[in-house]
């Protein structure tokens, strides 16, 4: 019984203010403002009629021009005395009088080519208007970009001549001598092993020199592969991707100043500890 007679009074005191405050609008004159401006807003009823339906005239085939067919569909030759556009072949599909080892096959020559030295057909590169007086005077990543004699670098990707004095390749585009500015790895001769003189220095390092005269060099891969160097692997955004792993960027001046020789013996430090910590 207390709560129904609470709701009664608070029924009634809620009616009572609702009055109230209709009577107050009533005398200031604000209900017949309200009344007129719903009128004005309120949008008339039209009432809307259904309009025919058009009729779909279609055109006498007769009356139409011909359609227009290709040669091929209507199967005429075309005029042979007309001029024809010759057809773009790629390079690779052009005749090659050369020899070719059987499907499958590796000839010996092939086998002793190394990653720094690749295979270069002489007369494509004359028809691809490749001039042999090209020589680039540096000896970081060679300033010359030659996307046939170039040889590119693992790390930087960067297919330009080296700038090495006695390098007949790039001086001369000897194709059948090896790149003296370019790593070559004695174990897989693949391009994983190929770095111009700056990343090598750089991102590892080692000396151009050293490596041409070690004939028993070896990449990073090969070295993890044999597990000869304990965490030391290629620093390469490549490689490092396939692993996971953010590449290191400009890394050189943070393994500088904390002291050690290159990208990769931070990396093999940085590595060892991660190891001890799990």
């Amino acid at each position: 019984m207390g709560k129904i007679q609470a709701k009664s009074d608070y029924e009634t005191i809620r009616n009572a203010r609702i009055s109230e405050n209709q009577a107050r609008l009533a005398s200031l004159g604000l209900q017949k403002t309200i009344t007129e401006l719903r009128s004005i807003t309120k949008t008339p009823t039209t009432t809307t009629t259904c309009s025919p339906k058009r009729k779909i005239v279609r055109p006498d085939p007769s009356s139409l021009p011909p359609l227009r067919r290709s040669n091929r569909l209507k199967q005429i030759s075309p005029d042979p005395s007309s001029e024809v556009i010759p057809i773009r072949r790629s390079l690779r599909f052009l005749p090659d009088s050369s020899p070719k080892s059987p499907k499958g096959i590796v000839s010996e020559e092939e086998k002793k080519r190394p990653a720094n030295a690749p295979f270069i057909d002489d007369r494509l590169c004359r028809s691809a208007g490749v001039s042999s007086e090209r020589r680039c005077m540096s000896k970081g990543r060679g300033s010359i970009y030659d996307p046939v004699f170039g040889i590119c670098c693992h790390f930087c990707r960067q297919k330009k001549l080296c700038g090495e004095e006695d390098c007949k390749r790039c001086s001369d585009l000897d194709v059948d001598q090896p790149c003296l500015g370019k790593t070559d790895c004695s174990v897989c001769h693949s391009t994983n092993g190929v770095f111009c003189r700056a990343c090598l220095k750089v991102r590892y390092g080692e000396e151009m020199e050293e490596v041409v005269n070690n004939k028993q060099w070896k990449c990073p891969h090969c070295i993890e592969e044999e597990g000869s160097k304990p965490y030391w692997i290629c620093n390469s955004s490549f490689c490092l991707k396939r692993r996971k792993m953010v590449p290191t960027g400009i890394a050189i001046y943070r393994a500088r100043e904390m002291g050690y020789e290159s990208v990769a013996h931070l990396m093999m430090d940085e590595l060892q500890r991660l190891e001890n910590r799990r």
